[in-house]
């Protein structure tokens, strides 16, 4: 079992950063061989890929998010990031983090093929 613990969310104002992290610990053999991602929902909303940091060192966004969050990983200490800058209201959602134990998915962004994820930190960015 993968334990994923996220941290780093809060409320802001629009124009606002944020640093989410997510540790991951439990059957962590090889966090590098782990396809890792940031999704999101909004109440009343589906879950929507936002980010993905996957195995052979490349990234993938939503469009709502390119040029404004940037996704990194320390393999050294199991942690995922992501950095969220220029935070706009409809950034507003929980936001989890995923983990797939090897390899990264076909789809990165969607959330079908992951296989651990953390309980969420909340998002809240005003106007």
């Amino acid at each position: 079992q993968v334990q994923l613990q996220e941290s780093g969310g809060g409320s802001v104002e629009a124009g606002g950063s944020l640093r989410l992290s997510c540790a991951a610990s439990g059957a962590v053999w090889r966090f590098f061989y782990m396809g890792m991602a940031w999704f999101r929902q909004a109440p009343g909303k589906e879950r929507e890929g936002v980010a993905a940091s996957n195995t052979d060192g490349s990234t993938n966004y939503a469009d709502s998010v390119k040029g404004r969050f940037t996704i990194s990983r320390d393999n050294a200490k199991n942690t995922l990031y992501l950095e969220m800058n220029n935070l706009k209201p409809e950034d507003t959602a929980m936001y989890y983090c995923a983990a797939k134990v090897v390899g990264s998915p076909p789809n990165p962004l969607q959330r079908i093929d992951y296989e651990y994820w953390g309980q969420g930190t909340q998002v809240t960015v005003s106007s």
